[in-house]
């Protein structure tokens, strides 16, 4: 077995980058790291992702479903403000969600960004590796 330390970062296919940056700098709060002319590096606190064109389309959800989803911790005291945030900026929240069990507890609010990329944001309150399959 190959022994990985932790995960680097992660792609987000998008098709248009300057609207995709500006959603996720401007609205969602992440830094851009540096941009070359298919991808934009961003990254918040320690984490990473990149930003990259797709020539395909970008839809890796039917309707409102929100199984494939890329999740980001929000302070449970801004989780509030940032819903309202979302909703005010036009973003449709497609579900909002309290989970008591499973893996991750906490308030749970699903949404898509501009290419219809589910994101989820979560005022995580357990420790995931102590999860006991409940």
């Amino acid at each position: 077995m190959i022994k990985l330390q932790k995960l680097v970062h992660f792609t987000i296919p998008v098709k248009d980058l300057d609207r995709s940056e500006k959603f996720y700098t401007e609205l969602l709060g992440f830094k851009k790291v540096r941009r070359n002319a298919h991808m934009v590096f961003m990254r918040i606190g320690t984490d990473h992702f990149v930003l990259t064109h797709s020539e395909k389309p970008v839809d890796p959800n039917p309707g409102d479903d929100s199984a494939i989803h890329t999740a980001f911790l929000v302070d449970p005291d801004h989780y509030d403000d940032a819903v309202k945030q979302l909703k005010s900026q036009g973003v449709h929240v497609v579900n909002e969600e309290v989970r008591h069990k499973g893996t991750f507890h906490g308030r749970s609010a699903y949404f898509h960004d501009p290419d219809r990329n589910v994101l989820e944001i979560i005022d995580l309150q357990n420790d995931p590796m102590a999860d006991t399959g409940a």
